[in-house]
């Protein structure tokens, strides 16, 4: 453990319940998630299931000393804290008060077992993919051929000289330099139309026409796309942390994203995670890093914000462009979800940022899933 800094003294508990509140701080001293400690302790050789960690946290019994071997460990404590972490959990079982989490009836048999943990990272390097080419600049639309065109179309010499093309074929070789302008006129047209569609360049409403309009939030299942992109948030396939990503809309979900509120005007984004379950988006340690991640981890850790305002942002002559994610209860006041570094490019992270006035970075739309 860090010296200097408050450590939970377990000698101090009375009861289970005072046992379990002293492993709640003890987690929150060491500034973990479920799923670092699971990952800490994994690579001790221990095995601690976050599911398990939350159970045992959220009970009155005392857990298993096993399971309170690898949480003190993956928390940091030296060998001589986890002594007494373990004598006090012996004298509280021995008294019998409350009984004793011998198996826990909530943990998912599948995560007890250390070979079906996750994967390796398999996935590319965080380099921005192919992306889609720059629109093609038209050119400025063609002049229709007036006097110009006549001028090209008639013979050079001076006044009164005889014109070597006879007046029929004069007149055909006009029609025909017009029809060809004109032509020319559709097809820059049509590649014009294609490359905004193709590569989104921005319109009136700060979005790409072809992309549909900011959805509002409501409950229930969401794809939460970053405005004016065909960008969505996701967690890359793998790996631990929870970050959340801006990946290709077109890559599958992962994990799937819905809306829940949490009071008037307070929304809570779940995930579903295929390999470590359900969670809740959120900023860690309360938000007192100002740039702090925005990750998805297991929901109800208090030292986490879950909570935000879905704030709409537009013009009251315009439609709404997008809605804010802002953590309620942030520590660090004025700040928005913003992707950050590269905005143009997939995988660039999201974190807590300054809110800016432009909301560059700061938008989203809450697509229906289909």
């Amino acid at each position: 453990m860090t010296p200097g800094r408050y450590t939970p003294d377990p000698r101090e508990a009375r009861t289970p319940a005072e046992f379990l509140a002293g492993l709640q701080a003890l987690k929150d001293r060491s500034g973990l998630t479920y799923r670092e400690l699971s990952a800490r302790a994994e690579a001790r050789g221990d095995v601690l299931p976050r599911s398990t960690v939350a159970n045992m946290l959220a009970r009155a019994t005392l857990p298993r000393e096993e399971l309170l071997t690898a949480f003190v460990r993956a928390c940091g404590a030296t060998p001589d804290e986890l002594a007494e972490w373990r004598t006090v959990r012996t004298e509280l079982a021995g008294r019998g008060a409350y009984g004793t989490a011998d198996a826990d009836p909530d943990a998912d048999p599948a995560e007890t077992d250390p070979a079906r943990t996750d994967p390796a990272d398999t996935d590319p390097a965080e380099a921005d993919p192919a992306g889609t080419d720059p629109a093609e600049a038209a050119g400025p639309p063609p002049a229709w051929p007036g006097h110009e065109a006549e001028a090209a179309a008639a013979p050079h010499g001076g006044p009164g000289t005889p014109s070597r093309t006879p007046p029929a074929t004069s007149s055909r070789i006009r029609r025909a330099l017009v029809a060809a302008v004109a032509l020319a006129g559709l097809v820059l047209a049509g590649v014009s139309v294609v490359a905004l569609l193709r590569d989104g360049d921005t319109g009136r409403a700060g979005r790409p026409p072809g992309n549909p309009a900011a959805v509002a939030p409501a409950v229930g299942d969401v794809r939460i796309r970053v405005t004016g992109t065909d960008f969505c948030l996701a967690e890359r396939r793998g790996t631990r942390t929870g970050q959340v990503h801006q990946v290709p809309c077109a890559e599958p979900d992962f994990p799937r994203y819905s809306l829940t509120t949490v009071g008037t005007g307070r929304w809570r984004i779940v995930s579903d995670h295929p390999d470590f379950g359900p969670g809740c988006s959120g900023i860690p340690s309360g938000g007192r890093i100002p740039d702090s991640a925005y990750e998805d981890s297991e929901c109800g850790d208090p030292s986490r914000v879950e909570a935000f305002a879905l704030e709409p942002y537009g013009t009251s002559e315009g439609p709404v462009r997008g809605y804010r994610i802002v953590p309620v209860g942030s520590a660090t006041p004025g700040t928005c979800v913003t992707v950050v570094g590269d905005r143009e490019a997939a995988w660039a992270k999201l974190a807590q940022a300054p809110c800016t006035p432009d909301a560059a970075g700061q938008l989203f739309s809450f697509d229906r899933r289909d």
